[in-house]
């Protein structure tokens, strides 16, 4: 059975030829890869500032690092219950809003920061999502 042909609009007619060097090259395959995308995609959502979502894989054995990724999550649930409070009507100012949305812009910058460190250890696998 034949592939479905393309509606018009969505065909893709048009090439742009670009050059790259090998490292170039390299980092834009490894992006491509760690995003889970074909090079193509990739290189179409980065022209395009499409938002690409790449996916960090932890590889540790180390109890404390699992330990503070798992409290990660735990700030994050109840940052979620706080948010919820708030649109339910709970009271609230504009310096305690600006405050959460400081501490919830740390976390995340300080998640990423110990999700890319914990790829230079070893062991037992784990996989997040950015």
């Amino acid at each position: 059975m034949a592939r479905p042909k393309k509606q018009k609009e969505l065909k893709r007619n048009h090439h742009i030829m670009l050059r790259l060097n090998d490292t170039e090259y390299d980092i834009v395959t490894e992006n491509a890869q760690t995003a889970n995308l074909s090079v193509a995609e990739y290189a179409r959502k980065q022209v395009m500032n499409q938002r690409i979502t790449m996916k960090y894989e932890v590889v540790a054995d180390v109890p404390e690092l699992k330990k503070l990724i798992s409290e990660f999550g735990k700030i994050g649930s109840n940052l979620n219950q706080i948010a919820k409070y708030f649109n339910q009507g709970g009271i609230h100012s504009q310096e305690m809003r600006a405050a959460i949305n400081q501490c919830i812009t740390e976390l995340y910058e300080m998640k990423y920061k110990v999700t890319k460190m914990a790829g230079n250890f070893h062991g037992d696998t784990e996989t997040h999502s950015e």
